[in-house]
């Protein structure tokens, strides 16, 4: 009895948590902020603190109907409303509606002079009309250091801070208060040290490319995620993506798809990709890496599927102009919706960044064929093991979320540097050029094709008006031959093969002659025999008439000797 017991008193005594409603942050904090206690957001400058803390405010005020109170001490009503209103956040209406408060508190930037005693009383009085007001369960103080920077009195601001916070407690509001972090009197040192959650932001600068991070320092009476996670801004708030978290937790489907090139699939043990693979187009500048994709993303959308394509290198209206000289018409599809063009320059976003917008858009489309074209660009700005290390967790996220993925990499300039992203991919497929006579071909070769028995052989990849083709290349004792060369080969058999088909015809004729001349030799043959058959069978047929005329002459001359005899006798 006593088991039963004392899982029912862990549950009870559990810490209650309160979803913020930000993707990928109450993953991380596994449930939210804790619920009635204060949580602090520190960080630099221009790191997201004021968004975090308002998005928190308008979810729960607008998903679960818990009305909030924002307490600013830098900005004005008029402007926070005009600065959300970008996000889509209608805070005019939530205040309408008595489910959000904004209140303002002046704090004089004139230097103070430090007399008596520092007390919060009269904050604490605001705050309790704010709160009653609207009844709210959740509250933000933004940003916490206006109410001491220019004091020194450390321990009694210290003091003074942590009973605001204690208060916060007793009135059972879920707080949060944000903080910069500096030098001397900081977050670290004041707020910290009362908060029962600390959330750290920053924003670290690598190569001249940005990218916001978020950690959680300190979450009393519960476990968390303890590494740096990186946080995107983007035209709906904040999202935060859980790295930690992305397991390979997903099924394996046994269905096939086009590549959109019959003997492409047909080299693929005759059915194509298997769904929710994920697969790698590699190849130099110019062997028809995008060519490739783009048929796949065509067959997608003819099957009344949807298609996101990420272009890193080209604009849309170019690739779209460009893929119809192969016969490939891609607009069509853009203007029915099924297929989504995006543009991206790798050196906007640090690497976790282009993760967390990715990720994002693939939740808004919901496509079923993703393409990332070329994806080696975001090697870039970070190197093969951390690029590595994020298409393994957006092949992972692709995978749960069941898209299928082609990804186009650039091989460098005498480099195989594919080589590293490779384990990740599901099937690989390397596009090569080769130089012989003077000119150059391309040539495709399945490396690897995980659950099938595929083709290893090599094949010419030939681009035409009436798009991808591949074809048999040649192999004899001079090696692989492609293009004008292949092309001279098969010449050189075909001329081969129609004298032989001629000789083989002369060959047929001259039989057929002897055939005839001999055939006619036997009739006459068969006629001569014919003939002295007959003649032997007349002769045959006379001398039985010989013999039986001689044989009835005899009878008849016994029957008259016969007669004689007897008349002698009578005389």
């Amino acid at each position: 009895m006593r088991e039963p017991r004392r899982k029912k008193s862990l549950e009870r005594n559990r810490l209650s948590k309160v979803p913020t409603g930000i993707g990928g942050l109450d993953e991380i904090t596994e449930g939210g902020l804790p619920r009635g206690r204060p949580t602090l957001i520190a960080g630099a400058s221009g790191t997201g603190k004021t968004l975090l803390a308002m998005q928190f405010l308008v979810n729960r005020a607008s998903k679960y109907g818990e009305p909030g109170v924002f307490v600013t001490f830098e900005e004005s009503a008029p402007e926070m409303i005009a600065n959300f209103a970008s996000f889509g956040w209608d805070l005019d209406k939530l205040i309408e509606q008595r489910k959000l408060a904004i209140e303002c508190v002046s704090v004089s930037d004139v230097p103070i002079t430090e007399t008596g005693a520092y007390s919060l009383d009269g904050l604490l009085i605001r705050l309790d009309n704010a709160i009653s007001s609207i009844e709210a369960r959740n509250i933000v103080l933004d940003p916490m250091q206006m109410l001491y920077t220019q004091l020194s009195d450390v321990p009694l601001l210290r003091g003074e801070l942590q009973r605001l916070l204690q208060w916060l407690k007793s009135k059972e509001v879920t707080a949060i208060v944000t903080s910069e972090r500096q030098e001397g009197v900081s977050s670290q040192s004041l707020e910290s040290y009362a908060s029962d959650c600390v959330i750290l932001l920053g924003n670290r600068i690598s190569d001249t490319v940005a990218t916001r991070h978020l950690r959680i320092a300190k979450y009393r009476g519960s476990r968390h995620a303890t590494d740096e996670f990186p946080f995107y801004i983007g035209e709906r708030g904040l999202s935060v993506l859980p790295i930690t978290s992305v397991l390979p937790n997903y099924g394996a489907s046994s269905e096939r798809i086009t590549t959109g090139i019959e003997r492409l699939d047909t080299l693929l043990d005759g059915g194509g990709y298997y769904r929710h693979s994920s697969i790698l187009v590699s190849g130099d500048a110019g062997t028809g890496k995008t060519s490739l994709a783009t048929h796949f993303a065509r067959s997608t959308c003819e099957r009344g599927e949807r298609c996101l394509y990420l272009a890193f290198e080209e604009a849309k209206d170019q690739v779209i102009r460009n893929m119809r000289s192969i016969g490939t018409d891609l607009e069509r599809h853009v203007k029915s919706g099924l297929l989504d063009f995006r543009t991206m320059r790798p050196t906007m976003y640090g690497l976790e960044t282009h993760l967390v917008v990715m990720e994002k858009l693939v939740d808004e489309f919901k496509p079923a064929v993703i393409i990332v074209d070329p994806v080696s660009n975001l090697s870039d700005i970070g190197t093969i093991r951390a690029t590595k290390s994020m298409l393994a967790r957006f092949v992972d996220f692709l995978k749960a979320r069941q898209v299928t993925a082609l990804f186009t990499w650039l091989r460098q300039s005498g480099g195989e540097t594919e080589v590293g992203v490779s384990s990740v991919m599901d099937v690989w497929i390397s596009l090569r050029m080769v130089e012989s006579d003077g000119e150059q071909n391309r040539l495709l070769h399945i490396i690897k094709a995980r659950g099938m028995a595929h083709s290893r052989q090599v094949r010419e990849f030939v681009l035409s008006a009436k798009g991808v083709q591949l074809l048999d290349v040649y192999v004899g004792p001079s090696g692989v031959l492609t293009g004008s060369a292949r092309v001279a080969q098969e010449n050189r058999e075909r001329a081969e093969k129609l004298e032989r088909q001629r000789r083989f015809e002369r060959q047929q004729s001259e039989l057929k002659r002897k055939k005839l001349e001999l055939e006619a030799q036997m009739a006459a043959l068969k006629a001569e025999i014919k003939e002295v058959q007959d003649e032997l069978e007349l002769s045959v047929s006379e001398e039985k008439t010989d013999r039986r005329a001689t044989s009835e002459a005899a009878r008849q001359m016994t029957r008259i000797r016969q007669a004689d005899k007897r008349t002698k006798e009578s005389d």
